[in-house]
């Protein structure tokens, strides 16, 4: 079964649990952009992406989005899951950023295992422990780094991930991932291309130096 190869702690499961597993999970086609997971009460299930890109973030009264981490091949999301522990008590949205496939384990089916497993438990306590540990340096970034730092660290990324210097991104997506207003990012931008670290053309961010945005990272 293809979904055993995503799922690291399958083999260590009874046969009856797999069995489980097997007769309960689905797998699903999402577009780009298509919103998976919003909020405690949308309880969809424990995703598991098998290709593609997600994002989690939250949402603040004001409608201020920050981005709290991505998920990519062999992540596994349990916020969207979240029903099941009692423990989270905020609300995380979850977006498509790419195309991509998932394995769904509804939520009914995943607290039983936890209940009734104790590898479950544990490679579920190992994931939030993950997850909170992301969210942290998150919180350590926003408060002791400056915007230009996060700003230059983020270009990077971006650049990473998308295997290219080019970057078609608006100063709004990248607000909303970094948590601030978009008249912040174009101002920063525009520093930035004025140290010739980028180039700025409509719909798009050309990295051109760099070294001397990594140096600004560092």
């Amino acid at each position: 079964m293809e979904f055993a190869a995503y799922f690291p702690i399958y083999h260590k499961l009874t046969l009856k649990e797999q069995a489980l597993l097997k007769s309960s999970v689905s797998k699903r086609r999402v577009a780009a952009g298509t919103m998976m997971h919003n909020g405690a009460d949308d309880c969809v299930g424990l995703f598991i992406l098998s290709s593609g890109q997600l994002r989690a973030y939250i949402l603040s009264d004001e409608g201020k989005e920050i981005t709290l981490y991505r998920l990519f091949e062999r992540d596994i999301c349990l916020f969207s899951a979240s029903c099941i522990m009692s423990s989270i008590q905020f609300d995380i949205t979850i977006e498509a950023e790419k195309d991509s496939e998932l394995w769904i384990i509804p939520p009914d089916i995943y607290k039983e295992l936890m209940d009734s497993s104790a590898i479950v438990a544990g490679y579920t306590n190992q994931i939030m422990a993950t997850r909170f540990s992301e969210v942290m340096w998150l919180m350590e970034q926003i408060m002791w780094k400056s915007f230009d730092k996060r700003l230059a660290a983020f270009l990077l990324e971006e650049s990473a991930l998308e295997e290219s210097s080019v970057l078609h991104l608006t100063h709004e997506k990248i607000a909303n991932h970094l948590g601030t207003a978009r008249e912040v990012v174009t101002r920063m931008l525009r520093y930035f291309q004025s140290e010739q670290m980028v180039r700025l053309t409509r719909g798009a961010i050309e990295i051109t130096d760099r070294q001397k945005l990594k140096a600004l990272w560092e």
